[in-house]
């Protein structure tokens, strides 16, 4: 990673715990002091058994869930003094997503769907469609513009999903078990393609994955056991 990237933080995290209290339930500790720093154009994962706190940690970091203590940054925006409003235009604006479960709106077609969050933006029809155009290209997904989620593989939905998440080049992704429903050579192929796109656009990925083929592929990963970080351990020149 080059000195630049690395003055950069696009994540910051500081002992942050979440705990979850049912009424008439003992409190369950999902994160117990947590920090961790991300890079702008890292490309990371979050492992750990189920139940170790990645998944959690990694909606926190995306303001789908709040902090019980502790603060985090994303973007140089501090999550905890964001109003709801200010949170859904930090998601919109800022942050990537890609689910386990694809989440495309099926009655929409792949271009639509990939185009979505620039239309939220206000981007007008002719510049977005170039832009879906172009990028779906790249990742392979030409002849699809006009498919719905529904006639796609999962291989293909996910590229889709992909390419929503990348399309407004936000500050960071967020990728929870990105290939969980796919079989091992398409899931690879995808992680290539991240991966490829990290590096030729400076896009900062954060994956949530016990998938040793998401973890070989990782630049970085950071494993939690019980709501705490055990390891971080980077490649050589990462």
């Amino acid at each position: 990673m080059s000195e630049e990237r690395a003055m950069q933080p696009v994540v910051e995290v500081k002992d942050v715990t979440r705990v979850y209290a049912e009424p008439g339930a003992t409190p369950t500790t999902a994160l117990a002091g947590v920090t961790l720093s991300v890079q702008k154009g890292e490309f990371m994962a979050l492992a750990g058994p189920s139940g170790s706190g990645k998944t959690t940690l990694l909606n926190i970091i995306g303001a789908l869930d709040s902090a019980t203590s502790g603060t985090v940054t994303v973007d140089g925006k501090a999550l905890g003094s964001l109003s709801r409003k200010q949170l859904a235009d930090l998601r919109r604006d800022h942050i990537g997503f890609v689910f386990q479960s694809y989440n495309l709106v099926p009655v929409l077609t792949a271009l639509e769907n990939a185009e979505y969050v620039l239309e939220l933006r206000g981007v007008d029809t002719a510049t977005r469609r170039q832009k879906v155009k172009a990028l779906f290209e790249r990742m392979g997904l030409g002849q699809y513009l006009d498919a719905r989620p529904l006639k796609m593989s999962g291989g293909q939905q996910q590229r889709v999903a992909v390419a929503r998440a990348i399309i407004a080049e936000p500050a960071v992704v967020l990728a929870d078990e990105p290939t969980a429903n796919l079989d091992q050579a398409t899931g690879a192929a995808l992680m290539d393609l991240m991966h490829e796109l990290n590096h030729e656009r400076g896009i900062t990925f954060i994956f949530s994955s016990h998938d040793p083929m998401v973890l070989e592929r990782a630049e970085r990963v950071v494993r939690l056991v019980d709501g705490r970080i055990v390891s971080d351990d980077r490649k050589p020149g990462a």
